[in-house]
C-alpha cells in the first residue's frame, strides 16, 4: 500500500504508475513464492507468473477482462500445492502485456496468440481455466486446439452459451467511456452487491481506470455445431447472482451444448465476486474437478 500511496502523491508519475504499483501490491500478497517472466509473440510480450510445484501438471489461468493475472490471489494457493500455475496477463488487455505487434482483430488472433505463450512455454496437455472474457478465450482455444489441452473450466463464462445482459453492458457502458475511480467502484458495487473485502484489491480495482488497454476483441458467440464437437473435459461454474448474464439460462444452455460437461452453480456469488471473494468453495470445485 505505501507504493501505492507515493504513486498518487507524485502527480507526475501519473495514472498508470498508480496502477502497475498496486498490480504489484496485489502480486505481492500471493500465498507462494512467483516468478515473473515476459514470453515473447507476433503480437508483443506476454507477462505471465509462474508458481507451484515443477513437477505440477500445468494449468494455464485466464483473467477476467480488467483483473489480469494477479486476481488469482485467492485462488493460487490451492491450485499450486499440485499445479505448475501459469497466470497470464491477456494480449491488448490492461496489465503487464505489451500488445507492440500483430493486430487483435477476432477470436482467431486470439487463439494463434495463446498459441504462441503456450508454445514458448512449451506447454502441452496443460489444463486451462478463464474467468468471464478469459473464459470465452479459453472456450475458443479448445475448440481450436484439442488436443493440446487435458481439462478446461469456465468461470461465469459470457458469450459463450447464451448472450449478456443488457442491463449490464448499459451499467459498463460509462465506466469503460470515461473510466474514474469512482465509476469502476460503483459498478463493482452494483454488481456484486457489496465492498470487496481485502482492501489491497480494492486499491487495485481503483487504480484499474487509469490503467491502458490496447484491444479488447469482441466477443462473437461460438456456433452450437462446434460447441456439441468439444472434446476437451469441461467445468462449467457459474455464480448464481452474476448480473452479466441469466445463469440459469446460461446452465441450460451449457448442459445441452456441452452434454458431457459438469455443470455447477455458485451460490451466492456474482460475476464480480469470481474469483476473489469468499473462494472456498469454488476452490473446492476445482480442486475435485482437477484431480
Amino acid at each position: 500500500m505505501v507504493e501505492i500511496l507515493r504513486a498518487r502523491a507524485g502527480g507526475a508519475m501519473g495514472d498508470e504508475a498508480v496502477f502497475y504499483a498496486a498490480y504489484d501490491a496485489v502480486l505481492r500478497q500471493w500465498p507462494v513464492e512467483v516468478r515473473s517472466v515476459d514470453v515473447p509473440s507476433p503480437h508483443g510480450s506476454t507477462r505471465v507468473q509462474i508458481c507451484g510445484r515443477e513437477d505440477g501438471v500445468p494449468i494455464v489461468l485466464l483473467p477476467g477482462g480488467g483483473t489480469t493475472s494477479v486476481v488469482w490471489f485467492a485462488t493460487v494457493g490451492a491450485l499450486a500445492a499440485s499445479h505448475r500455475v501459469y497466470a497470464v496477463d491477456l494480449m491488448g488487455d490492461i496489465g503487464r502485456s505489451v500488445h507492440d505487434g500483430e493486430r487483435l482483430r477476432g477470436a482467431g488472433d486470439l487463439t494463434a496468440w495463446l498459441d504462441s505463450v503456450l508454445d514458448a512455454l512449451d506447454l502441452d496437455g496443460a489444463r486451462l481455466c478463464g474467468h468471464s472474457y478469459g473464459a470465452w478465450i479459453a472456450l475458443n482455444y479448445a475448440l481450436h486446439a484439442p488436443r493440446r489441452l487435458d481439462r478446461l473450466a469456465l468461470l461465469d463464462p459470457v458469450n459463450c452459451f447464451a448472450g449478456m445482459s443488457p442491463r449490464y453492458l448499459a451499467h459498463a457502458l460509462p465506466m469503460l467511456l470515461r473510466p474514474t475511480a469512482e465509476r469502476v467502484r460503483a459498478f463493482h458495487h452494483w454488481e456484486t452487491g457489496r465492498t470487496p473485502e481485502d482492501p489491497v484489491w480494492r486499491a487495485f480495482l481503483d487504480s484499474t481506470a487509469g490503467a491502458r488497454r490496447s484491444k479488447v476483441v469482441a466477443m462473437r458467440r461460438p456456433k452450437a455445431q462446434a460447441l456439441r464437437g468439444c472434446t476437451v473435459p469441461a467445468l462449467v461454474v457459474l455464480a448464481e447472482r452474476s448480473r452479466a448474464h441469466n445463469a440459469r439460462r446460461v446452465a441450460a444452455a451449457a448442459r445441452r451444448l456441452l452434454p458431457e460437461a459438469g455443470v455447477v452453480t455458485l451460490p451466492g456469488a456474482s460475476h464480480h465476486s469470481v474469483p476473489t471473494e469468499r473462494p472456498a468453495e469454488l476452490n473446492r470445485l476445482l480442486a475435485q474437478f482437477l484431480a
